[in-house]
């Protein structure tokens, strides 16, 4: 199975160049024979990058509702015209994608953006769509908490891939739960920094004996466009931006395939070999012959989760 991180500079609140960078990745993947990309968290349209250092907390803050109502309005919909898009893609492609998305929600919800990523398979479209179960600190202020709908797991070439967001990589009964799904392969999607990525894609490579892959964005505070009602108040608090890619691959040994790569746009490519994992198993499987589930009991809902059921 050959496998690719798609290591891009953020194209902030702007879903149709954030489409156009994701479309030519797809292209470039498949011309190298890739059956699955990653692209980072909330690639479409961007991470928040803002409450943290323009005093984002401040309740009833006019310039902050300002800059939410922008960020929603640049969300992509499951079922709008940037996901079909990439969909149609994905099937004249015939590569399995993971894509971090701001989701507005829909119907009596679209006031609200969730932290998504969304799983598309070639000539089935969206087969998961994973909203982050819990925002990490200031990304609370701006995204909302999500579900166990799209804790799920996909057959790719032969392998068993999940993915999760962020921080809930280090949610230990998250991970448990894809391991539960028989996974092969871990895709973690992050905004980007080989901070944020060194440590855990060798640790879940190691706990779940798998192939880990994390995949970050490169953000620049000066690609937030002109019209947002913070960017000049970013510009001036100097503060350096932290997101700088942070793309790797580990083996089921937890030895590194592809090191954390740091500030640059690429297509990290690698072969995986899935009796490596069969392997790794031998002394230590997590979901199998070392789970005790006579001892610990782990139910998943896996519920979409609404505000309310209507019965007519």
């Amino acid at each position: 199975m050959r496998v690719a991180a798609a290591q891009l500079r953020c194209p902030l609140l702007d879903p149709a160049t954030g489409v156009r960078k994701v479309l030519d990745s797809l292209r470039s993947a498949a011309a190298r024979d890739v059956h699955l990309v990653a692209f980072p968290e909330a690639f479409l349209s961007g991470y928040p990058v803002w409450p943290m250092i323009t005093d984002g907390a401040r309740f009833e803050a006019g310039v902050q509702k300002a800059a939410y109502a922008a960020y929603l309005d640049a969300a992509v919909e499951l079922d709008g015209p940037e996901l079909r898009q990439v969909a149609e893609a994905v099937s004249d492609l015939g590569v399995f994608t993971y894509l971090g998305i701001t989701e507005r929600g829909a119907g009596p919800g679209r006031g609200t953006v969730y932290c998504t990523l969304v799983a598309l398979a070639p000539g089935r479209g969206v087969v998961s769509a994973h909203r982050k179960l819990m925002p990490t600190y200031e990304e609370r202020l701006v995204w909302g908490t999500g579900d166990g709908h799209g804790l799920r797991v996909h057959e790719v070439a032969g392998m068993r891939v999940g993915g999760l967001s962020c921080w809930e990589n280090w949610m230990p009964l998250a991970r448990h739960a894809l391991y539960a799904g028989g996974s092969d392969l871990h895709v973690s999607t992050w905004p980007g920094g080989p901070a944020l990525t060194r440590d855990i894609t060798r640790f879940i490579a190691l706990e779940g004996r798998m192939y880990s892959l994390a995949v970050g964005a490169i953000i620049d505070y000066a690609d937030v466009p002109a019209g947002f009602p913070l960017r000049q108040r970013m510009l001036d608090s100097g503060e350096t931006s932290p997101y700088t890619g942070g793309s790797a691959i580990a083996g089921p040994d937890g030895k590194w395939i592809v090191e954390p790569v740091d500030g640059e746009e690429r297509l990290l490519v690698a072969d995986l070999d899935p009796a490596a994992v069969r392997g790794a198993r031998q002394n230590f499987d997590p979901t199998g012959h070392y789970a005790r589930p006579d001892v610990f009991q782990v139910t998943v809902n896996r519920t979409r989760l609404t505000a309310a059921h209507f019965q007519d």
